[in-house]
């Protein structure tokens, strides 16, 4: 992994969307424009995701027991103040840590089984996890557990797209390998989910 390190601008905690607007307008949106987010943008969708809240390390997500298996990728291709390539997302220091470079939008389509409206997005987040990190405590149940935390994340992510004004849906249809070698995963990490994002084409 390369040691680049990229400090995010602070999230905000209080918007212009109420949280009863956002779930009214929230839709699986596949068509974006050819515009690209801007640093805030991305700083804001994965604090959603994953975002310290607490002074003991609580999160925007809730998790099993506290132990947090879930981990977040960016896969940056028009994000203004990001070199195209993979970041993963420092959760403690809100920051994002470069893992390769290049535009690998069309690697990531193909991983899903080439739904081509994923490449059009100028960016995607990949919710990963460690399944082992809540066996430890909850044995069997654990990937159910894991299953229930992505889905708070990615609705998280969801409904803040809509409240600053961006679009996103929930691919789950993709090779797990393929998606894993492409986003360098640390061992025993897997890909659970993608979000491609992006400014909704009229």
């Amino acid at each position: 992994m390369m040691s680049v390190q990229i400090d995010l601008p602070a999230p905000f905690s209080v918007g212009e969307v109420t949280v009863e607007e956002a779930l009214e307008r929230r839709r699986s949106i596949r068509s974006y424009a050819s515009s690209a987010l801007t640093l805030e943008e991305v700083s804001q969708l994965l604090w959603a995701a994953q975002g310290i809240t607490g002074e003991d390390g609580e999160r925007t997500a809730p998790s099993a027991g506290a132990l947090y298996p879930l981990e977040i990728y960016l896969v940056a291709a028009d994000a203004s103040g990001l070199e195209p390539g993979v970041y993963r997302y420092l959760i403690e220091d809100h920051g994002l840590q470069l893992v390769s470079t290049g535009d690998v939008r069309r690697e990531l389509t193909a991983a899903a089984w080439d739904q081509d409206w994923m490449s059009r997005a100028p960016a995607a987040l990949v919710v990963a996890g460690v399944v082992e990190r809540t066996a430890k405590k909850y044995g069997s149940r654990a990937r159910r557990y894991v299953l229930m935390e992505v889905g708070g994340v990615t609705e998280n992510v969801s409904l803040q797209a809509v409240a600053i004004g961006l679009a996103t849906t929930f691919v789950g249809a993709f090779d797990d390998g393929a998606v894993a070698g492409l986003l360098g995963l640390k061992a025993g990490e897997e890909p659970f989910a993608i979000l491609p994002v992006g400014r909704r084409r009229r």
